[in-house]
C-alpha cells in the first residue's frame, strides 16, 4: 500500500504531515499547535491501520470459488462431528421371540439392524393377540415415543392402517398385508420359493405318496406355499398327493403335535408346516426313532437339531438385509411406501435346515438316486434338480418361476394358461389349491 500523507492547512502555513516529517514540524509549532497537529497525526495512524485491516480482509488474490469451497469444507466438517439422529422403531410380535419361527426370525433381522446403525433404537412387544394390536401400537407411539412402528402378522393389517390415519407424523410397516397409506408401507420377505425346493425333495424321498402340511390360517400367504409345495411334489412324483390340516394358531405347539399326529396316522411319511414352533418336527424325529421314517422340513428358522434325522432342509428367512435397508431409507428421507417384495434373488430366502447344510447329509446319498425324467433337463437326479433350480431363483423371477403355467386348481380349472407366469398381483391374492392337493380351502 502506498504511504498516506495529510496536508493541514494553519492560517498562514501548510504542513505536510507524514511520519518522516512529524518530528521536524514539531518543533516548530507553538504547544496549542503542537496539541491539535498530535491529534491529526492518531487520526492519520488509525486511518493507516484500518485500511491496512479492511485491505486484508478484501483480499481479492483468493478466487471467490475458493473461500466458497473452504466454507463448504468447514460445513461439512461440522456435519460430521454433529451427532446423527436417532430414530426409534417398535416391533409387534404375533409370538415369543424364542419360538425358533416367524417372531424368532424377525427379532434376528431387527437386532441385525441395530448393531448396523449406532443412530437406531428398537424396542419389541411379543405375543400380542391380534385383537389387542391396536392398543400396542398406541402404547409404542405414545409411551415408548417410537418414530416408525414395524407391525409382523397378517391380522394386524387394519389397526396398523388405522394408527396411520390417527398418527399422520409417524410411520408404519405392516408385513405380508396389502393395504397401505400416504404413511403405512407394507413389506414381506416370501418363501415361496423354497417350499417349491423342499416339495422337489418330498417328491422324490416318499414311500407312501401321501405329505402332509400343518397350516396356521387360510390366507393367500399360506396358500401360495402350499400350492409351491405342492408343485414341487409334482415336479419329481406325479403321483403323490398333499394333504393339509388347520389348526388356527401361528403359534400353537399342541395343535401342531396333534396335526402331524394326524397326518402319520393316515400315512403321510413327508411334513412341511406354518407354526412357529418345532412340534412338528419333534413329531417326527420321534416317530423316526420308533423305526418308521418320517421327513420333515423345517420353518423359518434352524430347526435341524430337532430333528436330526428327520429335517430333510427347510427354509431360512434373513429379515436383516430389508430391515436395515427399510430403516435407513427412512433415516435419510428416502422412504416411500411402496411394497418391498424380497425374494431369493434379494437373499432373503434361503434354503436349509441349518444355516450351514441346504440339505442335511443324511438324505443326500437318497436324493442322488432319485432320478427324475425333466423336460428341461432331461434325467437329472432330484438332488441336482434342486441345486439348478435353487441357482436359477437367485437369478430371478425371469430366469425361473414355480407358478409357470399351465397349472390346474384341484377342481379343473385352468388358472394360469401354458407358457405364462404368475403375476406378483395374482400370488399375493391366490386362493386355490393346485390340482395334487386334496381338499378345500376353509372359508
Amino acid at each position: 500500500m502506498a504511504l498516506s500523507i495529510i496536508m493541514v492547512d494553519w492560517k498562514d502555513q501548510n504542513i505536510v504531515l507524514s511520519p518522516t516529517n512529524f518530528f521536524t514540524y514539531n518543533m516548530e509549532l507553538s504547544m496549542r499547535k503542537k496539541i491539535i497537529v498530535i491529534a491529526l497525526f492518531f487520526v492519520f495512524l488509525t486511518g493507516l491501520f484500518s485500511c491496512g485491516q479492511q485491505e486484508e480482509q478484501t483480499d481479492t488474490s483468493k478466487p471467490k470459488e475458493q473461500i466458497a469451497a473452504s466454507t463448504q469444507k468447514s460445513d461439512e466438517a461440522a456435519k460430521e462431528q454433529a451427532p446423527a439422529k436417532k430414530l426409534k422403531a417398535g416391533f409387534v410380535y404375533v409370538g415369543p421371540v424364542g419360538d425358533y419361527g416367524w417372531s424368532h426370525a424377525h427379532d434376528q433381522g431387527r437386532k441385525f439392524a441395530e448393531e448396523k446403525f449406532d443412530w437406531l433404537e428398537t424396542v419389541i412387544v411379543e405375543s400380542v393377540d391380534e385383537a389387542d394390536s391396536a392398543r400396542i401400537i398406541d402404547r409404542l407411539i405414545q409411551e415408548q415415543k417410537c418414530d416408525v412402528v414395524f407391525t409382523t402378522s397378517f391380522g394386524y393389517m387394519d389397526d396398523t392402517l388405522k394408527a396411520g390415519a390417527k398418527y399422520p407424523d409417524k410411520l408404519f410397516m405392516h408385513c405380508s398385508g396389502f393395504k397401505r397409506s400416504a404413511n403405512v408401507g407394507t413389506y414381506f420377505g416370501d418363501l415361496y420359493q423354497m417350499y417349491y425346493l423342499n416339495g422337489i425333495m418330498a417328491g422324490a424321498l416318499t414311500q407312501t405318496d401321501k405329505i402332509g402340511y400343518v397350516a396356521a390360517f387360510p390366507i393367500p400367504e399360506l396358500v401360495r406355499h402350499i400350492d409351491a409345495y405342492a408343485l414341487g411334489i409334482k415336479a419329481t412324483n406325479p403321483k403323490a398327493k398333499l394333504n393339509v390340516r388347520w389348526i388356527y394358531a401361528w403359534y400353537g405347539p399342541d395343535k401342531a403335535k396333534e396335526a402331524a399326529q394326524s397326518l402319520i396316522a393316515e400315512g403321510c411319511d413327508a411334513l412341511a408346516f406354518t407354526e412357529d414352533t418345532p412340534a412338528v418336527i419333534e413329531v417326527g424325529q420321534e416317530v423316526t426313532e420308533k423305526g418308521k421314517q418320517i421327513y420333515t422340513f423345517s420353518h423359518y428358522s434352524a430347526m435341524q437339531p430337532y430333528g436330526k434325522d428327520s429335517v430333510v432342509s427347510g427354509q431360512l428367512m434373513d429379515w436383516g438385509g430389508m430391515y436395515a435397508k427399510i430403516l435407513e431409507d427412512i433415516h435419510t428421507q428416502k422412504w416411500n411406501n411402496e411394497d418391498v417384495w424380497w425374494l431369493t434373488k434379494e437373499k432373503a430366502a434361503l434354503l436349509g435346515g441349518s444355516p450351514t447344510d441346504m440339505i442335511n447329509p443324511k438324505f443326500v446319498p437318497a436324493l442322488k438316486e432319485a432320478m427324475i425324467d425333466s423336460p428341461e433337463f432331461g434325467q437329472i437326479s432330484a438332488y441336482d434338480l434342486v441345486m439348478k433350480r435353487y441357482e436359477q431363483m437367485k437369478q430371478g423371477v425371469d430366469v425361473f418361476e414355480p407358478f409357470t403355467g399351465p397349472i390346474a386348481d384341484n377342481k379343473g380349472v385352468i388358472r394360469i394358461q401354458a407358457g405364462a407366469k404368475a403375476s406378483k398381483e395374482d400370488l399375493l391374492s391366490i386362493m386355490y389349491y393346485v390340482d395334487n392337493v386334496e381338499g378345500d380351502i376353509p372359508q
